[in-house]
């Protein structure tokens, strides 16, 4: 089943998102063949204000486990993560119901 992971950073928290990329980077790596997306959300500068994924997981406690265990969370830069399942209806330019 897929999930969104919806990331709101803290206010003021870019150095900490910076200081913590490579290690978040390499985290989803380990992840590749599961993330169906995943990028920045920026604010109306372009500056990075949070964090999108699109995660292809088993179960909703997978998708928890997922969001609780990425370097971002653990720097506690997120005000808010919210994780919520996807029903697909179209990908890659076709209909898919």
């Amino acid at each position: 089943m897929v999930f969104a992971i919806i990331c709101t950073d803290r206010p003021g928290a870019l150095e900490i998102r910076k200081a913590t990329r490579e290690k978040h980077l390499a985290f989803l790596e380990q992840y590749k063949k599961a993330i169906q997306f995943a990028g920045p959300q920026l604010d109306v500068n372009g500056a990075p204000c949070g964090s999108l994924i699109l995660l292809d997981v088993p179960d909703r406690a997978a998708a928890e486990g997922f969001a609780a265990a990425d370097p971002y969370a653990e720097v506690n830069l997120f005000e808010s993560v919210v994780v919520r399942p996807l029903r697909t209806v179209f990908r890659d330019g076709e209909l898919v119901e």
